[in-house]
């Protein structure tokens, strides 16, 4: 592998570990799938009408469904991903699992919850978010400090810095709007706890060559092909044909 395609805010030898941890959270779920993927009873129903529409053999569908099952897994690997990458920053701090917040700047005066996309939290989980976010910044701690509720990858390919103010089903109202309780985007987060504008996209392109290295049989090409490009382009509106 070639060393100098690191992003400039990590060191590459913790990039390649975040990465490694990933690949070795998708293995195991995908073996613990392989072993009883009727664990989580499968609606024969629902196989039987996507099957014989989408022309499979039930076989082939099945196999389909065992990797279904282990994309759950997958996307809470990468968030867990984000946060691990995040928290090798200069200056950050990685929390770990179950503790208040994801990640924290003392320097920045940020604290900052990550998840991997906009629909990973459903709405009352957004409120309890909200509200443990609020909490940390009434701690003597945390006075002057601003708190964002990262959502990596955006609703509609945009950008956003706003204040975070979910809906409450239980009041049918909204959180009050706070200033220093935002949500954003991970392209503007990983600008604001790098101070590199681009910094999402260099990590990006650092991405497949890394993960080829650490999979068996993988071409190391495979991360020339434009179609990684086009996947980031269109998640995040940036460098489109159409600007």
């Amino acid at each position: 592998m070639k060393e100098n395609i690191s992003p400039l805010f990590i060191k590459y030898e913790d990039l390649v570990t975040c990465v490694h941890d990933v690949i070795e959270s998708i293995r195991r779920a995908r073996s613990r799938v392989e072993e009883d993927p009727h664990k989580n009873v499968i609606d024969p129903f629902s196989a039987t009408f996507a099957a014989i529409y989408h022309r499979q053999r039930m076989s082939d569908w099945l196999d389909g469904e065992k990797q279904r099952q282990s994309q759950k897994s997958w996307q809470n690997a990468i968030g867990n991903f984000h946060q691990r990458v995040l928290g090798k920053i200069d200056g950050w701090e990685d929390l770990g699992v179950g503790n208040v917040a994801d990640l924290v700047n003392h320097d920045k005066k940020i604290i900052a919850e990550v998840k991997n996309k906009y629909n990973t939290t459903k709405g009352s989980d957004k409120v309890r978010i909200y509200d443990m976010l609020s909490g940390m910044l009434a701690q003597p701690e945390f006075r002057g400090y601003t708190a964002y509720y990262v959502e990596v990858i955006p609703k509609a390919a945009k950008k956003y810095d706003t204040p975070f103010t979910p809906p409450d089903n239980t009041t049918k109202g909204r959180r009050v709007e706070n200033p220093v309780i935002r949500v954003i985007d991970g392209y503007s987060f990983y600008e604001r706890a790098t101070g590199i504008e681009d910094a999402l996209s260099v990590l990006y392109a650092a991405l497949p060559e890394i993960i080829a290295h650490e999979i068996e049989g993988v071409d190391p090409a495979m991360n020339l092909e434009p179609m990684f490009l086009e996947l980031f382009n269109r998640a995040y509106g940036v460098d489109t044909d159409e600007d």
